[in-house]
């Protein structure tokens, strides 16, 4: 199956160049150059990965908006931001928001592809085997990256998903930040991995109000540790 790329870029003439080289890669593209329009476009037709611009318009942070609303409408898609903005700030918002990556729009397209051959990769496995996880309330499927905890599904997004399996692997024990970033595939900073810790955490939280499974252990990472 052809992969599916929504592309949502403001300038005509970059939204052209990128369509044009992804095509050749062999993929199916569609592009938006709104927030409102790609909002509806996401809608018409399935996707694998959205490749998200931050500016669209005259929306400063209009990506922004866009990845977020992604990510609690499609929580299992994959989100790429790709934006002239270089500084750390705007990688780490990104991240935080949701998506799985971000670029700056002086990467080579070389690069571009390879992360997007590694986002597929994550999100889409179909010639392999179903292997879910479970450990005690959880239920992991490391295929599909769907979870569910205590019977209710929990709308967790790749990365998410790739952490907590990193967790549940060896409960009990530490895993290094280094260790959950090399699991994700993602290279990010401490606060960032903290937020995403969070957001996990909050996410079982809102199923089980007494969720306590995973611990912080300063200087260290983190660890998953069984009900008591």
């Amino acid at each position: 199956m052809t992969p599916n790329i929504v592309l949502v870029e403001d300038d005509a003439a970059i939204s052209k160049n990128y369509q044009e080289s992804l095509q050749l890669q062999g993929y199916q593209v569609r592009t938006y150059a709104s927030v409102g329009e790609a909002k509806q476009g996401f809608s018409d037709a399935p996707f694998d990965i959205a490749i998200l611009d931050i500016t669209l318009g005259d929306q400063i942070e209009g990506g922004y908006e866009l990845c977020q609303w992604l990510r609690a409408t499609y929580p299992n898609c994959g989100i790429i931001m790709l934006s002239s903005r270089e500084s750390d700030f705007d990688t780490v918002t990104g991240l935080r928001l949701g998506a799985d990556d971000y670029l700056t729009k002086s990467t080579s397209t070389g690069v571009l592809f390879a992360r997007i051959s590694a986002l597929l990769r994550r999100t889409q496995s179909v010639s392999a085997p179903s292997s879910v996880i479970t450990q005690e309330h959880l239920s992991l499927d490391t295929q599909s990256l769907t979870a569910s905890w205590r019977g209710e599904p929990l709308k967790l997004t790749v990365t998410e998903c790739l952490f907590v399996q990193a967790l549940t692997q060896s409960p009990g024990q530490v895993v290094s930040r280094n260790a959950l970033m090399k699991a994700a595939s993602i290279v990010v900073d401490d606060s960032t991995i903290s937020s995403q810790i969070k957001r996990i955490r909050n996410k079982f939280i809102g199923i089980d109000g007494e969720f306590n499974q995973i611990e912080a252990v300063y200087g260290l990472g983190y660890r998953w540790n069984p009900a008591s």
